[in-house]
């Protein structure tokens, strides 16, 4: 019960329904703030404790200083937990071995339990195995069964052992579609109040949810644990970046153009760790969907959040997507209490402005491998020949007046001039590197090139939720079918919408027939290629790809295109709109001019231009009139925690603890609370650590955290072969999350990384230094250096660890024995969840950097002053004594980011699942 300090309590009465609310307007300051730090404001109002949460919280949010820097820390507590079966996995492997620890320390194993509403959608482990045929789907699923029914049985187990926890099965959409069109509240009711719905989420699209005005993020998943046993989310009240939007987006422009053009603009203003709020007269022109689709692509631009407020659009799409019309009420009268709904005319008070005329925009895609290189669609080739050399070598080089798209190539040079190397690039833009290769496949023989598009994919919760761009691709499938236009044999297509509600608008509008005719149909609902679940490339393609070395490149309607994500075979990867991905299946190479190339001939050989076939904004919006209604959504979502037959058929073992199968290669029980007492042992200095692995900038989370196909000779392939399974059922890391002896050996082992310590050498591979500094797996050296004894480091370049809320990248760090990070700046999620794992953050002096300190990697380093933490203050810098072989010692004081008193209790406690056990077995 809240302290209510403010007489904030009042009544609010909907339809002849009461509620009890906590009116924001009764905090000085309130009126002006801007709305999402009013819904932050409320779950103050509405939790105030006098011990976590005080007057003094409530006051300083509301006489927020939109100036200052973040200074003040509060407890948020978040009304519900969304999940995806990568992520939530885990959080169910570690809430039941919490079970399991709290018997052991004298507690009550039925206390651990979700405290509030948590759901889980799986979508993450479908792989596009079989495409470009009508049993795609099927087939797909029965291959996602096979491969996952360990974890399924032990998911169904979870949702009838723990309270409160509910599971979208296999097979039914993509977790932010799903939260969108039928799982987010936007207002919640519980136990007569009702507060705005906030929901954080175990992947860092949660932000998709901001779009109905519903505040949240991603997180790690320790940190979703906590929440979901009660504990609130440490966080400084943050400086809140106010984006402005006017005018309208202007015809045969998309909404992955607007959220391209919004994502380069946010990452070059700096909005890491901040707050977007969108506001201005252009809001109210921009559809729910274009909304969600904005608030999806924050962790692109690196914010905490992207949000809109709540007005007459969100009503819409709730009566749309077949919320109850208690429900839309509820949500319409609170927004308007409560100073929520959207008012134009309130001047709100914002830490900084940015300013975009939506007319302004023009279509573009980005890539090769970050969200925010944006490029315009018209600068593509140039664009893609400037960087190819960076990717590709040549065999021979044709400049732009002798350049043909990849279908029409000349036949390859002969063997004895094969090897033969012409320069990368005369440096004017204009010519670029080719090496041509004869490929038979399906009875056809055609000649692939560096730059063919090898993956077209409709995919990823950012655009398959927004109506406006999958109509605009199917109706432009439609228009390249009608002309006879065909996809190029080496690209592979695949359509994985987020929503079985896609599939019905699809039909309704007679555009299935279309897309399959070029190739896209229903692979499966999930996030497939984004997530790295591409599925192996045709087996001839990948051959001639790997043994010519060929650039290849993958286009995906996605957020995500880091380096090494995609597939493996895939060097270069870009992200577009869902009717430009088809385009580019068309075309068949990134090396293309939309401009003043044809897309090919029709039946009566006329050329045929993608201006022929992209549809008008006007039959866009008329297909969406025509073909989605109410009752599709409705009827889609009526038995969603169902299942098909396979769901329901699982053999599923009951009981309030798990039985842990021993042989399990998926599901094991981890280590976390080994030797756990409930006395806590004091933090020690870090002394004689050695440098597991030196990197440069922007390394992300998907360089850290395992992820995609495991390799048959990587450390988790031989454990997997160890462990009798055959490499056709190795599946993905995604999938094993629940086994941490893989995850372990898959950390830092990304084909892409670049340590360091190694010249020329890529992937997870490091020095030893116990072995005379030899070459070795990440992981080998890890076991070498723990049986020794010898602590580890890690140094770092800039925006450490940015990319997906990656739990596994903070537990595997932490189970290979590091220690300590030390980086130039770090993303928010990841250094959270470092210190949640008991690994200690530090930040280099400002303006230096590994190298400007002359540190490569080999020395010997020591860390003291941490101990100061064990007497109840957060140092600000530590002492870092970094010994070389020579004798000569470099020293300097690092910055301590643990940044919040909450983060001091979490390292002390050796992490945030050893601090909530404590509180939960004293309680």
């Amino acid at each position: 019960m809240s302290q209510d300090s403010f007489q904030a309590k009042d009544t609010l009465e909907v339809g002849g329904k009461k509620y009890d609310i906590f009116r924001i307007d009764k905090v000085e300051g309130s009126t002006t703030l801007p709305y999402s730090l009013k819904v932050l404001l409320e779950n103050l109002l509405r939790t105030e404790d006098g011990a976590n949460i005080t007057a003094d919280h409530i006051r300083a949010l509301g006489g927020w200083d939109a100036d200052a820097e973040p200074d003040t820390e509060i407890q948020f507590t978040p009304a519900r937990v969304i999940m995806q079966d990568f992520t939530g996995v885990p959080c169910i492997v570690d809430l039941a071995t919490m079970r399991e620890a709290a018997a052991d320390l004298g507690g009550d194993p039925e206390r651990i339990n979700p405290l509030s509403p948590a759901e889980l959608v799986i979508d993450h482990s479908v792989q596009i195995d079989v495409f470009g045929r009508r049993d795609a789907f099927e087939r797909n699923v029965e291959y996602e069964y096979e491969r996952n029914g360990e974890r399924y049985q032990f998911l169904r187990w979870g949702q009838g052992a723990f309270d409160d926890f509910k599971v979208v099965p296999p097979g039914t959409g993509i977790v932010h579609q799903v939260n969108i069109e039928h799982l987010a509240r936007v207002v919640m009711e519980r136990d007569g109040v009702a507060y705005p719905d906030t929901c954080i989420g175990t992947d860092s699209h949660t932000t998709m949810e901001n779009g109905l005005g519903v505040l949240g993020w991603g997180v790690g998943g320790i940190e979703a644990e906590a929440a979901m046993l009660g504990q609130p989310v440490s966080m400084l009240i943050p400086r809140v970046v106010g984006f402005k939007v006017t005018g309208e987006i202007p015809a045969g422009v998309t909404a992955t153009d607007v959220v391209l053009t919004i994502t380069q603009m946010l990452r070059e203003h700096g909005v890491v760790g901040k707050f977007v709020e969108f506001y201005g007269e252009g809001v109210a022109s921009i559809p729910l969907a274009n909304r969600a689709t904005i608030g999806n692509m924050s962790p692109e631009f690196g914010s905490t959040c992207a949000i809109f407020p709540i007005d007459e659009k969100t009503i819409e799409y709730l009566h749309l997507t077949g919320r109850s019309d208690e429900q839309v009420a509820l949500v319409e009268a609170y927004a308007k209490a409560q100073g929520l709904w959207l008012d134009p005319a309130v001047e709100l008070r914002f830490s900084e402005q940015i300013e975009l005329d939506l007319s302004t925009v023009v279509p573009s895609i980005a890539g090769p491998k970050r969200p925010q290189d944006r490029i315009l669609l018209s600068e593509s080739k140039t664009a893609f020949r400037k960087v190819l050399p960076d990717y590709a070598t040549a065999e021979f080089e044709i400049d732009d007046a002798q350049s043909f798209p990849a279908s029409d190539a000349p036949t390859p040079q002969s063997d004895d001039q094969k090897g033969v190397q012409a320069p990368a690039s005369s440096g004017n833009g204009h010519d670029r590197p080719h090496r041509l290769v004869d490929v038979t496949r399906d009875g056809e023989t055609f000649a692939i090139d560096h730059g063919i598009v090898s993956i077209a994919s409709i995919t990823s919760c950012t655009n398959t939720s927004n109506p406006s761009v999958m109509l605009a691709a199917g109706l432009l499938a439609k228009n390249a079918a009608d002309k006879g236009l065909q996809v190029k044999p080496w690209v592979k297509t695949s359509m994985a919408p987020g929503s079985k509600v896609v599939t019905e608008y699809y039909e309704k509008a007679g555009l299935w027939p279309a897309l399959e005719a070029l190739g896209y149909h229903l692979v499966g609902y999930g996030c497939t290629t984004c997530i790295g679940n591409s599925g192996p490339l045709p087996e001839e393609i990948s051959a001639a790809v790997n043994e010519n070395d060929l650039a290849v490149v993958s286009v995906l309607s996605g957020n995500r295109n880091f380096e090494g994500r995609i597939n493996p075979d895939v060097k270069m990867n870009y992200l577009a709109s869902p009717p430009l991905v088809i385009a580019y299946a068309l075309a068949g190479t990134m090396d293309f001019d939309f401009e003043s190339e044809p897309l090919g001939q029709d039946s009566e050989g006329n050329d045929v231009f993608l201006r022929d076939v992209w549809p008008s904004s006007e039959d866009v919006q008329r297909t969406i009139d025509s073909s989605i209604d109410r009752d599709m959504f409705a009827e889609q979502y009526a038995d969603v925690f169902a299942g098909d037959d396979r769901w329901r058929g699982l053999d599923t073992p009951s009981g309030n603890t798990f039985e842990w199968d021993g042989d399990s290669t998926y599901v094991r029980k981890p280590p976390y609370f080994e030797g756990m007492t409930m006395e806590l042992t004091p933090v020690e200095d870090i002394s004689g650590a050695r440098v597991l692995a030196k990197l440069g900038d922007s390394v992300t989370t998907d360089h850290i955290s395992p992820a995609g196909s495991i390799k048959p000779d990587s450390p988790a392939g031989r454990y997997l072969a160890e462990n009798g399974v055959d490499r056709k059922d190795f599946n993905s890391y995604g999938s094993r999350r629940g086994n941490h002896e893989v995850m372990i050996r898959g950390t830092f082992a990304n084909i892409r990384l670049r340590n360091q310590l190694l010249d020329g050498v890529e992937g997870g591979f490091t020095r030893d230094f116990t072995t005379g500094g030899e070459q070795s797996s990440i992981y080998d050296a890890s076991v070498n250096y723990q049986t020794a004894g010898v602590p580890l480091v890690v140094l770092a370049g800039k925006e450490y660890g940015s990319g997906s809320s990656r739990d596994w990248a903070a537990k595997g760090t932490r189970l290979l024995g590091v220690k300590a990070v030390i980086a130039e700046s770090y993303e928010r999620i990841h250094r959270s969840n470092l210190i949640g794992m008991g690994v200690l953050p530090l930040q280099f002096p400002q303006g230096e950097t590994a190298s400007s300190l002359g540190l490569d990697g080999t020395e010997t380093f020591e860390i003291t002053g941490i101990t100061e933490l064990n007497e109840g203050r957060t140092p600000k810098t530590v002492h870092v004594a970094a010994a070389k072989e020579d004798g000569a010692t470099v020293e300097f004081d690092a910055v301590v980011r643990i940044d919040t008193p909450g983060e001091r209790e979490y390292y002390l406690n050796d992490g945030i699942l050893q601090y909530v056990l404590r509180s939960l077995v004293t309680a």
